[in-house]
């Protein structure tokens, strides 16, 4: 940096910059500054495409092993409340922006976003063209990186990220998912969120939640609709939870590839069929892993709180928040069956056929029967949700408690609530009233609507 740019910044909230850098696997090189915690850290490349929610991705453990880069250009703008983490030790590897605001305004903030990296000791660069990196990575696919305070040299870094872990075949869930079960309930809701949210419903359902890496809101999201919550670790067997007798089973969000996380699969296995049961996310693919279902990584993963998604039973798009690299392949869960399936006979590569056609598909599954096809993602294609039609289950891939992200598929926790009544219909929602349960100012929201 020259003395000119060095007498610039003096003025500046980016006074005494510390060089940082980071490293792709393919040797492409971003030099910047450090606006975290000091270190040098490895994981997979990634990017969100949020605009808001920064907090709630940091702290998202699905993040386990990756260096998450935001899109957005200023982060940290309006600082932090920690009444809004998802978890109390955030799990991702670092952090890539391009401009960190070190003097938010909010009047819910607590601290700075820097001074929260630097407290749970989060390594993060800023000052690069994240357009750049991310046009690269979209290209290229999701890779390896280093990013480190420490050390700037490109031909150190880029030998060191050569050596490091794939994140293929690595079992994350294990250093997220808690080590004993707890319970959570009503006296759990952060007393922060009061302003916006209404009283929980009283609880009228026993569910069990495998905590695979589980966000908080969307435990609080599940009190909310009335459930009594009992959180159990990832690899718990089937046998004990069903000893809890609850009314269903939630099988939560989670990092990293679901093929290293046998230890939920295996127990979902023996589940289906035995209690009602709903996944989002890793769930989505540990129920399609425990039905015999392949599944793929992606080219670089779907995250962000702007993922356009076509529920196939309503015909309604969803604006969805996600946060995953891995995939459902739907063909491998069975052969369709035509006369559910409009009359076609062959599975289609690209999913949006089943859009225009306005058909939900459905396929004959070895182990568990007729499974619906019931989300699809419109950006490309990719199965988003399924459903069992023989027993009661069904999950989908993103994440329905707009933390962060929008409410449009907040029904999907008033379905898991109608799948244990018994309802066949469960999943048939009008999802433009549901988004507004829970929220104090649905009323108002009515009577803008009514007038």
């Amino acid at each position: 940096m020259s003395e000119v740019s060095k007498q610039l910044l003096q003025g500046t909230t980016k006074q005494n910059p510390m060089p940082a850098a980071l490293m792709l696997e393919d040797g492409t090189y971003f030099a910047g500054t450090r606006c975290g915690a000091t270190g040098e850290v490895y994981g997979e490349i990634c990017f969100n495409t949020s605009l808001e929610g920064y907090l709630e991705v940091l702290t998202d453990p699905s993040y386990a092993g990756q260096i998450v880069t935001m899109t957005y250009p200023q982060i940290g703008n309006y600082g932090v409340s920690l009444d809004d983490v998802q978890s109390a030790s955030p799990a991702l590897s670092g952090l890539v922006v391009r401009d960190m605001c070190a003097h938010p305004s909010n009047w819910r903030s607590g601290l700075s976003l820097p001074e929260f990296l630097k407290m749970k000791g989060i390594v993060a660069l800023e000052g690069i063209d994240t357009r750049a990196l991310v046009r690269h990575v979209r290209d290229n696919g999701a890779m390896r990186a280093v990013l480190s305070t420490e050390d700037v040299s490109p031909e150190s870094l880029l030998a060191k990220v050569r050596a490091s872990a794939q994140l293929v075949g690595e079992n994350h869930v294990q250093r997220v998912s808690c080590d004993e079960p707890r319970a959570v309930g009503p006296a759990d809701l952060p007393e922060g969120h009061k302003f916006a949210v209404t009283e929980s419903e009283p609880g009228r359902y026993k569910v069990v939640a495998y905590d695979c890496g589980a966000k908080e809101s969307i435990l609080q999201n599940l009190v909310r609709c009335g459930c009594d919550l009992t959180v159990v670790p990832w690899d718990t067997p089937a046998e004990e939870v069903l000893a809890m007798n609850p009314d269903g089973v939630f099988l939560s969000n989670g990092p990293g590839d679901p093929e290293a996380v046998d230890g939920t699969y295996t127990q979902v296995e023996k589940l289906l069929g035995q209690v009602p049961i709903f996944g989002i996310c890793l769930g989505h693919q540990m129920i399609s892993k425990a039905s015999g279902a392949d599944i793929e990584k992606l080219k670089y993963g779907h995250r962000g709180g702007n993922h356009p998604v076509m529920n196939l039973r309503t015909g309604r798009v969803e604006i969805t928040a996600q946060n995953h690299g891995f995939g459902l392949v739907w063909p491998t869960l069975g052969n369709l069956i035509p006369n559910l399936s409009g009359g076609f006979k062959n599975h289609q590569p690209d999913l949006r056929f089943w859009a225009r056609a306005k058909v939900a598909p459905v396929v004959d599954n070895p182990r568990f029967g007729r499974i619906q096809l019931t989300h699809v993602n419109l950006n490309d294609g990719t199965p988003e949700g399924i459903a069992f039609l023989d027993i009661p289950a069904f999950s989908v891939q993103y994440h329905p408690e707009a933390s962060p992200g929008p409410t449009d598929a907040h029904y999907l926790f008033t379905a898991f609530t109608r799948l244990m009544d018994g309802r066949e219909d469960y999943l048939d929602i009008d999802i433009a009233k549901d988004r507004l349960a829970g929220w104090n100012f649905s009323s108002e929201a009515k009577g803008v609507q009514n007038a």
